[in-house]
């Protein structure tokens, strides 16, 4: 998924981050965290282009290719706030190498896999190590600045995030034309020894602070819960409805059960404390967030997918096509921004939602023989506009749901409820996946009006949940 969705939404962690001591190298300790960040954020996205290669190579089906998305996001969407939670016990510094060295490990093997199934072994671990790297790489923004500076360190790493969106799908294209799939993953092992690095030279070694016990129990069941979940659903859009798939379903509802109850339990200690949820407007922006990041979960995977088997673009040209995306969000979210702090971020959110939703039906116009800068582009542009107008103030808006005691953890939340989208989503397309021919642009056609639909619900969600703030309040 684009990186600049996402960063907007992972920058409120480090902004309620305490601030312990001053760095003596601050812009090295903000490269530090912009290189962990970009493992996560361009892995993410690179092997969406690569997903024909890799089909290809394994005679992968459907439900592969879905597969070799999801296990990279399922651990990343679980296990996002334990990450957070064990960077406050162990050591940020110490997690953040740790993620880091695990990340790099977990590439070599995804580009060493002789076959499918170690390579979605090797994708679970590179998730669930992003899951120990990126909260780290935010905390250590927010513990090395105050103020001001703090505010300068977090753009910074924003706008840096927003660049390696629009990079990576382009460099993943060009090297995957250029050398084949695995080298997409072979790319990050320079990456991370430079991170390990960087980390133990400029990033302040870490203070043993008393903290609170890991919510393990709850990391657990949440793992079961959306793996299990996300496995029946694969099954379902790539083979039909089941026994087997029945049975797996049940399961991963039975263990969101139990991960409710267990975090009722633990009150503020869990890891998702439940009275976030007493907050209506927290409910629409957890609402909000889940829809439209689902719709555009199956865009970021589909539109390249349909590019390069059904209108014969290249993996650079596929990964060029979403170009605009991260570059139009750039440039408009500032002015998306003072809006919001003008007439509250609600409207914002239930106007952009809606724009989104018309760029899904002009992706409608896609087809075998479709002009990039007649068909393609302007959908591009409209979505990202939507967004633009969205996720800025989808940030503000999740701070002011709660109150202060609870900032971290509703950011943190925010983030990994939009990554949920995202496996959700992927793992519905199988259908779109398993198409050739006309009925692929038929079932892509199909699932461009779900998106669409999807952003429509986002919107009534902000709509009729979230409380109109006055202009100028927190």
């Amino acid at each position: 998924m684009s990186t600049s969705v996402h960063t907007v939404c992972d920058a409120a962690a480090a902004q309620a981050a305490d601030r312990k001591r001053s760095p003596s190298h601050p812009r090295l300790v903000i490269a530090t965290t912009i290189l962990a960040s970009s493992l996560a954020f361009i892995d993410g996205s690179v092997v969406n282009v690569g997903l024909p290669a890799i089909g290809a190579s394994f005679q992968a089906d459907a439900a592969g290719l879905q597969w070799v998305v999801n296990p990279y996001l399922l651990p990343l969407s679980a296990l996002l706030l334990l990450g957070g939670a064990a960077g406050d016990r162990f050591g940020r510094r110490r997690l953040l190498v740790a993620g880091v060295g695990l990340f790099g490990l977990a590439s070599l093997a995804c580009a060493a896999a002789p076959n499918l199934t170690l390579l979605l072994v090797a994708r679970f671990v590179q998730g669930a190590s992003a899951a120990m790297l990126l909260p780290s790489s935010l905390a250590i923004l927010g513990q090395s600045f105050t103020g001001e500076a703090k505010g300068r360190a977090v753009g910074i790493w924003a706008a840096a995030g927003a660049a390696a969106g629009a990079i990576g799908p382009v460099l993943g294209g060009w090297l995957i034309d250029a050398a084949g799939w695995r080298l997409i993953f072979l790319i990050n092992v320079p990456l991370c020894v430079a991170t390990v690095a960087f980390a133990y030279l400029y990033v302040d070694a870490d203070i043993d602070d008393a903290a609170e016990p890991l919510d393990l129990m709850g990391a657990t069941l949440a793992t079961m819960g959306l793996g299990l979940t996300t496995w029946a659903l694969t099954e379902v859009s790539g083979r039909g409805w089941s026994a087997f798939a029945s049975v797996i379903l049940g399961a991963g509802i039975i263990c969101s059960i139990l991960f409710l109850i267990c975090e009722r339990r633990l009150g503020d200690k869990a890891m998702m404390p439940l009275a976030l949820f007493g907050s209506a407007s927290f409910v629409g922006l957890t609402l909000l967030t889940l829809l439209l990041y689902a719709a555009l979960g199956g865009l970021f995977v589909l539109v390249p997918y349909v590019l390069i088997e059904a209108a014969g673009y290249s993996a650079t040209q596929a990964g060029a096509a979403l170009l605009p995306l991260p570059l139009v969000i750039a440039l408009a979210s500032p002015a998306a921004g003072a809006l919001s702090a003008r007439t509250g971020p609600r409207w914002p959110l239930v106007i952009g939602s809606v724009i989104v939703a018309l760029g899904f039906l002009l992706t409608l116009r896609i087809g075998p023989d479709t002009s990039y800068w007649l068909n393609v582009l302007p959908a591009m542009i409209v979505i990202a506009l939507g967004l633009a107008g969205a996720v800025a103030p989808l940030t503000t808006a999740v701070l002011m749901s709660v109150d202060n005691r609870h900032t971290g953890a509703a950011s943190g939340l925010n983030s990994a409820v939009a990554r949920t989208g995202g496996l959700l989503a992927t793992a519905l397309i199988g259908t779109v996946l398993a198409s050739t021919g006309p009925a692929l642009m038929s079932a892509f056609g199909v699932a461009a009006m779900v998106g669409a639909g999807l952003c429509v619900g986002a919107s009534l969600s902000g709509l009729l949940l979230i409380a109109q703030d006055a202009p100028g309040d927190k």
